[in-house]
């Protein structure tokens, strides 16, 4: 049992901001500036490697399939480190250090990607990224979840609430960097380094202000004999892994990494790691086969010899983490097959009335969010200015460098004879959407009307396939094999908003779930085993984006997006068949 040098008895609700313990927006706001720099560079990564390398803003003039191939690699890689992240911090550092070596490594991985002009330091940035990621990702949410271990009933709200976060920190990441990469004045690398300033302001920040946490993610010592206050006996028991498991699971590590490297190398490069056939099977599938059929041989082994009670609940996270793995394959299109249909399928260039109904929008989707989240930092000052002085300025600052940017970016806005709406402007509708109706869903959580786990997961599955119908629909007139059309906002627009619903009734309510099934012994490892999920999402995300032109050639643009139109349906409606057994193997929990 793992447990810090002091008991935690702080009362967190002392000191609230709207409801909520102080620290819960420390970490709000934490987590905001990562998932700028995040997003940041996520909406520009594509668009950089597909862009001709002459022009006014040259990038690398790479095929969509490698761009789609390294993208998918990228994002899987940095959702598959927090399960070694969150294993070092549960047991060497603790996951207050963990957060803050890993926001140091992601800042010097955007400084590296800022030299975007030598591949070498490309590649090495963006593995920095990857590992500054694994030490971040699971211990911001581990220390939530430690926070609300007395108050189960507000967990729904308060990870809503921080998904606000997440969101507020990708709208302006995407916003901001992806007009400042966009823009032939600035151009790609400028919008690379602006990811790492704020990551860097997100690293100080928290650093100053961690002692609101009071004991909770200290150095952990190993203490065999502590369980948790709330743990039942019968779940108590330890279960280590043995020999064999060890072997299984590097074997399967080893394996998995070597496939995900060697995607994009092999399509970029003409090295192929597994340049052999198995009874007329290609290597890379043999390989990804085999580690899939050992993972499974693995988790069922270990399943078994937990309590009954444990076994099921355990077996409701890998429904839901099931679950999750199509979800992000479908909604992960955002960063790859929907940048590339808004760059070069959809009608960006706007002149006369549609131009200054395009400002008026912009300016107010971008003002009015960023005035609710200086309202939030405000009431966070007044909690907490007093004893966390220094944290809370270099808050204030990158609050003040935003806006600067924010008001240069729209005063050019309005100079402009013609806007052209950059093609990551579009990303940005999805947190726009989330920082809209969060409130409101978090609401509905805490409300007679919160429906269970599944229902909440097969309802976001039906709205994430509705989106892909308004591109279907919306993509009907593009000729097969065309490589440019001028399709109407509108349909990137609605996609963009039935995702996020989707997206809210289904991510920060799987995290909210999966710290309620388990014991908090296990809260850091499971949070990386749901990660694994949304890894394997991600890069079969960039896989079968990478299809779109081959699917556009032989088919067209709408069959393409009919596919992720048919399958998240599908399996919403499958999942409401499996709702019964779920309730039953959550054994009361809600």
């Amino acid at each position: 049992m793992l447990t810090t040098t002091t008991e935690t008895n702080n009362d967190f609700f002392k000191s609230k901001v709207m409801g909520h313990p102080a620290g819960l927006f420390v970490l709000f706001f934490t987590e905001m500036w990562e998932r700028f720099s995040y997003y940041g560079m996520r909406a520009l990564l594509v668009l950089f490697l597909t862009s001709a390398i002459m022009g006014g803003n040259p990038g690398w003039g790479w095929p969509r399939e490698q761009a789609l191939a390294i993208y998918g690699s990228y994002t899987s890689l940095a959702y598959l480190t927090p399960i070694l992240g969150g294993y070092i911090a549960d047991k060497i550092i603790g996951y207050r250090w963990a957060v803050i070596v890993g926001a140091l490594l992601m800042t010097l991985g955007h400084l590296s990607m800022a030299f975007e002009f030598n591949p070498i330091f490309m590649y090495l940035g963006l593995g920095l990224l990857v590992i500054g990621n694994g030490f971040f990702k699971p211990n911001m949410t581990s220390i939530l979840s430690q926070m609300y271990k007395k108050h189960p009933e507000k967990k729904d709200g308060a990870y809503t609430i921080f998904y606000m976060g997440v969101n507020s920190g990708a709208f302006l990441g995407m916003l901001l960097c992806g007009y400042i990469g966009e823009n032939p004045n600035w151009g790609w690398s400028y919008g690379f380094g602006l990811a790492g300033i704020f990551m860097f302001v997100g690293m100080l920040q928290f650093y100053f202000t961690k002692g609101i946490f009071g004991d909770i993610g200290l150095k952990p010592v190993n203490d065999i004999n502590a369980v948790d206050e709330d743990e039942h006996p019968s779940d108590a028991k330890r279960n280590p892994f043995s020999t064999l498991d060890l072997v299984i699971i590097a074997i399967i590590s080893v394996v998995g990494l070597v496939w995900v490297i060697n995607d994009p190398l092999s399509k970029i490069t003409s090295i192929n790691l597994f340049n052999f056939n198995v009874y007329n099977i290609s290597g890379s599938n043999f390989a990804i086969i085999s580690a899939l059929i050992l993972f499974i041989f693995v988790l069922v082994k270990r399943i078994t010899q937990y309590s009954s009670i444990l076994r099921d609940k355990m077996i409701v996270v890998i429904i839901l983490a099931f679950i999750t793995i199509f979800f992000w394959a479908a909604f992960e299109q955002a960063g790859g097959s929907m940048t590339i249909f808004a760059k070069d399928y959809t009608a960006r260039l706007l002149d006369g009335d549609a131009k200054i109904m395009f400002n008026v929008a912009n300016t107010l989707i971008t003002v009015v969010p960023l005035l609710i989240i200086s309202f939030v930092l405000i009431k966070l000052f007044q909690q907490t200015f007093a004893k966390y002085a220094l944290g809370n300025i270099i808050l204030a600052f990158g609050f003040i460098l935003i806006w600067g940017i924010v008001i240069y970016m729209l005063k050019n806005q309005y100079t402009d004879v013609k806007a052209e709406v950059p093609a990551t402007w579009f990303g940005i509708l999805n947190s726009l959407f989330i920082i809209s109706f969060a409130p409101i869903v978090s609401k509905l959580w805490e409300s007679k009307y919160n429906p269970s786990a599944t229902m909440k997961n097969a309802f976001g599955m039906i709205l994430l396939g509705i989106g892909f119908a308004a591109l279907a629909y919306g993509s009907s007139s593009i000729p097969s094999g065309a490589k440019i059309a001028s399709v109407s906002m509108i349909w990137l627009i609605l996609a963009y908003f039935f995702h996020t619903m989707g997206e809210l009734f289904i991510s920060p309510v799987g995290l909210s779930y999966l710290s309620k099934l388990v014991p908090g012994r296990m809260i850091a490892i499971m949070f990386g085993i749901w990660y694994l999920a949304v890894a394997i999402g991600n890069k079969i995300a960039g896989t079968t984006g990478g299809m779109i032109d081959k699917i556009t050639e032989q088919y067209s643009m709408s069959t393409f997006f009919l596919i992720f139109t048919i399958i998240p349906i599908g399996l919403g409606l499958f999942i409401m068949l499996l709702n019964p057994l779920i309730k039953r193997l959550m054994h009361g929990v809600k």
